[in-house]
């Protein structure tokens, strides 16, 4: 009889078994799962989106970029209140234009539109037309939940579950005046309700 020594089990990630847990909990109670909606790598280290969830960002490289994920993914996604939406740009990031629905200029009407796109699509990008108040976000909220998706906020929100903003930027390519610009590395740093900021350095 030959005996071989046990193999310890790899530790497990501490995120991955609280979000399992989470799941479980809001399954037991009756609330829709939160599903993980996909994100480009540069951004796991810093945030990972949920259905039902608000993320405030401070540019629309960073808007795109959250939305570009899922719409790599196969999923539809929106941008409202984009009246300088580029189409070009959009195409960089990997968002899929036939799968994309631009309302650039809602207005008045912005909260009604917004909660019509929540309603179909997973991602939907907004840029308010000016301070947001706690009922209208309660508004979104709640859709959010009902129907699974993700808001993407350019600029400030009542309530969100993380904040992401660029703290710094380098840029590289030109010389000595001359050259032609490559890549931008951005430090950026998330900012969630709990725990500490977690930084990382995205090169764009």
């Amino acid at each position: 009889m030959s005996v071989r020594p046990l193999e310890m089990p790899e530790p497990a990630d501490p995120r991955a078994v609280l979000d399992q847990l989470r799941g479980r909990i809001q399954a037991l109670q009756g609330g829709p799962t939160r599903m993980l909606v996909p994100t480009l790598p540069m951004f796991e280290p810093l945030v990972q989106l949920r259905t039902g969830g608000v993320y405030a960002v401070d540019s629309s490289s960073l808007g795109m970029g959250l939305a570009a994920g899922a719409s790599r993914s196969g999923e539809w996604v929106g941008f409202a209140g984009w009246d300088d939406f580029g189409v070009e740009a959009a195409h960089q990031w990997g968002i899929d234009l036939s799968r994309t629905v631009l309302v650039p200029a809602p207005g008045e009407h912005w909260l009604e539109v917004t909660a019509a796109l929540v309603d179909v699509l997973k991602v939907v990008v907004l840029r308010p037309p000016g301070p947001v108040d706690a009922k209208s976000a309660s508004i979104i909220d709640a859709r959010l939940r009902a129907r699974s998706g993700v808001l993407v906020v350019q600029g400030e929100w009542p309530r969100c579950e993380l904040r992401l903003t660029a703290e710094q930027t380098t840029w590289s390519g030109i010389g000595d005046g001359r050259g032609r610009l490559r890549e931008r590395q951005v430090a950026m740093v998330a900012r969630g309700s709990g725990g500490a900021p977690r930084r990382a350095v995205v090169v764009l």
